[in-house]
């Protein structure tokens, strides 16, 4: 069974939890937790933050974003890009790497809201603007990014930074679990291949499509991880999703 696609109002809601909770994991960790290297290529834990701050400050300000936009696409032609976007996180990093991690805890925790409320701020027009996501999804409305893609963004990150410095993540139903379901529903239409999918924890359940598909039963940082291309998948898993 498949869970219905979330609400907008239901996804503003999700997307401040998130940025919540990430800021919050940030502001426990240890100096030396901030050095760990994780599943991102080239990314320590602390990079991941600084990825999230400065994507957050891009939501949060039209100007913003259209001066990573500026700055951050060339950049491409200088790193190892494997998409358009490689060139912004990369400017994303470089521009706030002065700051001291408590520095970029408080900005974490003060971000979130403005991120939100200028994401739902975005016109209808705009909204529906195109952009190429790439395979397997290709293009999209950006109400795609700005509903559900930003937030799985932080999301997955939470993750990356709880398996690099080894600490339990916070799940519960009411919010992982219902971005899990979401994933796992967009991921299912995309390939449309049978399986039956058992998710371990509060923010899993039980997934199916179809009928005699590959049985998986995984933990739901596993899942993500290899959905998202941070670690190699077989069968049913080869089919990614990027996050």
């Amino acid at each position: 069974m498949m869970a219905e696609k979330i609400t907008r109002p239901q996804a503003r809601v999700l997307a401040e939890e998130e940025f919540r909770r990430f800021a919050e994991l940030m502001g426990a960790l240890s100096a030396e937790e901030w050095t760990q290297p994780t599943d991102c290529t080239g990314w320590d834990v602390r990079k991941v933050a600084l990825h999230i701050l400065g994507s957050g400050d891009a939501q949060a300000s039209v100007r913003q974003f259209l001066h990573q936009l500026r700055r951050g696409i060339p950049l491409n032609k200088h790193i190892d890009s494997h998409h358009w976007v490689d060139g912004l996180n990369e400017l994303q990093i470089r521009e706030r790497d002065h700051l001291s991690n408590d520095e970029i805890v408080e900005q974490l925790a003060t971000v979130g809201p403005k991120a939100v409320k200028g994401r739902w701020g975005t016109p209808p027009p705009v909204r529906y603007l195109p952009l190429p996501f790439g395979p397997p999804i290709g293009w999209a409305p950006l109400k795609y990014l700005l509903d559900v893609g930003f937030t799985r963004d932080v999301w997955a990150h939470r993750i990356d930074v709880c398996v690099a410095t080894g600490r339990e993540m916070e799940l519960t139903s009411d919010h992982d679990g219902v971005l899990v379901a979401d994933i796992v529903a967009e991921w299912a239409s995309i390939h449309g291949e049978p399986f039956e999918l058992v998710l371990d924890g509060p923010a899993g359940g039980k997934f199916s499509q179809g009928v005699g598909g590959e049985r998986v039963d995984i933990g739901v940082d596993e899942f993500v991880r290899i959905l998202s291309g941070r670690r190699p998948g077989t069968g049913v898993l080869a089919n990614p999703l990027p996050l």
